[in-house]
Order: C-alpha cells, then sequence, then structure tokens
C-alpha cells in the first residue's frame, strides 16, 4: 500500500560533529606510516573499524545521495540510496525523512556541493503503516521512486545496492551518509549488535543529524538504513537502524513492481 506523508524533518535529536576527529586519527596514522617507511595510501586504503572519515568518491558513495528540501538551495536533510529495481529507479531512505512528493530531491554523489548525477524529484512513497499510524520505530525503513532525469533511469546513471534481509547479530555493516552541516559524505564500518530482535546497533562517531537514511551495507548489499530506535540515536557516537524484516522487503517488492 502506498502511504501519502506530510513533511517532517529529521527527527535526530544529535549534537554537531565533534571537529576532526578522524582527520586527527587518519593524519596520525599517515605520520605513522612516513616514519615506519610504509606506503601512507596503502596503510590507509581500509580505514580501521569505528572511524569516521570523508567517504572516497567510488561507485559506492556515488550510489549515495542527500535529500534536499525544495532543490539545493533549501538545504539537505537526510541521505538515502539507490537500491535495484526492474525499472531502475527506487531509493532506500529511513521513514522518518520522507515529506511531501512536491518538494523533495534526491542527490546521488553529492559533494563539495555539487550535484555530478543531478538532482533527481521523487514521485511515489512506500512506507508501512506501522509508521504511518504511530511512527513505530521498527518500521522505519521505507522506499521512494524518482522520475527520470534528461531521459534516463536513475540506477542506470550510479547503478543501486541489492537488498539482503535476515543479516547475523554481529554482522560487519559500513555506513556512507551526510551530516546536514556537510557538503561530503562520511563513512563508517563497524561491528553491530541486536539491541532488540527488530533493532540493530554500531558505534561509529560524528555520524550527526542530517546522517538518517544513510544505507547500512552489509558485503555491499542494503541490511537497514539509520534510523529506527530513538530516531537513529540521540548521540553521535552511537547510531541504530530498524532490522530488515518482512515488513520492509514486501515494501520494498511493493516499490520494485510500481515503478
Amino acid at each position: 500500500m502506498i502511504q501519502r506523508l506530510s513533511s517532517r524533518p529529521d527527527r535526530r535529536s544529535r549534537a554537531r560533529a565533534r571537529g576532526r576527529r578522524a582527520s586527527r586519527i587518519l593524519f596520525a596514522l599517515a605520520a605513522m606510516a612516513a616514519l615506519l617507511g610504509v606506503d601512507a595510501p596503502a596503510a590507509l586504503a581500509v580505514p580501521p573499524l569505528g572511524v569516521t572519515g570523508t567517504a572516497p568518491a567510488d561507485v559506492t558513495a556515488g550510489r549515495v545521495g542527500a535529500l534536499f528540501a525544495g532543490g539545493q538551495g533549501g538545504g539537505h536533510f537526510c541521505t538515502a540510496s539507490v537500491v535495484r529495481s526492474p525499472d531502475r529507479d527506487v531509493i532506500a531512505t529511513a521513514a522518518h525523512c520522507l515529506g511531501s512528493l512536491d518538494t523533495t530531491y534526491f542527490a546521488p554523489g553529492y559533494r563539495d556541493g555539487e550535484t555530478p548525477y543531478g538532482l533527481w524529484k521523487l514521485t511515489d512513497m512506500y512506507v508501512a503503516p506501522g509508521w504511518t499510524d504511530s511512527e513505530d520505530p521498527d518500521e522505519d525503513i521505507a522506499f521512494a521512486t524518482v522520475a527520470p532525469l534528461d531521459g534516463r533511469r536513475i540506477e542506470d546513471a550510479v547503478g543501486g545496492f541489492a537488498v539482503a534481509a535476515e543479516q547475523p547479530a554481529d554482522a560487519t555493516v559500513s555506513i556512507v551518509g551526510y551530516p546536514s552541516g556537510e557538503d561530503s559524505p562520511l563513512h563508517c564500518a563497524n561491528g553491530t549488535t541486536l539491541l532488540s530482535d527488530t533493532q540493530r546497533r554500531i558505534e561509529c562517531p560524528d555520524l550527526s543529524g542530517g546522517t538518517s537514511g544513510s544505507p547500512w551495507l552489509v558485503d555491499g548489499a542494503l541490511a537497514g538504513v539509520l534510523g529506527g530506535y530513538e530516531g537513529g540515536g540521540t548521540v553521535p557516537e552511537v547510531s541504530y537502524s530498524a532490522v530488515m524484516g518482512d515488513q520492509a522487503v514486501e515494501l520494498y517488492r511493493e516499490a520494485s513492481d510500481n515503478g
């Protein structure tokens, strides 16, 4: 069932990023690598688990983008990502990020104020009744479709992530997302635990407001989005996602079929 939602802001009541802690860590690692005679780019190719830094401009980051209110001039407030579908036009985000179809745009690969793949207008939303009726945090995963741009479908432009349910409790997750005060995406990977049967938890610093809806990727497949319990978390160091359950998979199938 397609659920129409009224506009609502990002609900994550988080502190802003606490300076450039991740940058300082990476700088220190680079300096150590130089002292030891280790090639710095190779040493830093895979950041340590639990460290947040700027996401590289690669294929993964190109499939993730910022959601804008009323176009780029309205500022970005949440994150979304492209997932695979027959009509190649479906994105995933948190249910609490979806507002008016008339004013929400998606910018995949957004970086340094630039929209390399353009702005894509949302055309429909697929949200669980449990979220619409009572904002059930276990139903804070949603999907939307976007209109073609210049004759192209969004998945043709950037590709898309597979959707993967039933991940183990201790799955290692990679997150790419846009804090509302940043114009480039952040990345962090770490092991996860289950807060409950329906909520997953991760420790990653500096994932502040605006990262709601960020994809939680397990082996390159979407296993959740930042949101759920406490709207995704009340402090930047700990974040949550609703577990990708049967309801979320059914929404994904509906969005894919109707796109």
